[in-house]
């Protein structure tokens, strides 16, 4: 039996790089482990509905925020569209998609 491992394509969008580029070093290794799991299980973020259908929210901790990283998945790609913590997180989400 063989088994073809196939490169999943991971995307930025700007709201995502944003964000990204304004955590210290310690808080990107916690985002980075974070799409590490998307990655490898894209369902484990919250599926939203109505105006943001098609979205995925998964939650995860720094120290005692907690982290809000929303993005958009089909079997070749994950494409990450935000980062953040709660306040105003799906205020922006919405403009963007």
């Amino acid at each position: 039996m063989i088994q073809i491992m196939t490169e999943i394509i991971v995307k930025q969008m700007p709201l995502f790089k944003k964000a990204y580029k304004k955590l210290h070093k310690i808080e990107r290794t916690k985002v980075d482990e974070a799409i590490q799991q998307i990655i490898k299980n894209p369902d484990i973020g919250q599926a939203k509905k109505g105006d943001l259908a098609g979205v995925f929210v998964y939650k995860f901790k720094i120290q005692t925020k907690q982290i809000l990283l929303a993005y958009e998945w089909n079997p070749a790609e994950r494409l990450l569209l935000a980062l953040g913590v709660h306040e105003n997180f799906y205020r922006d989400l919405k403009k963007i998609h």
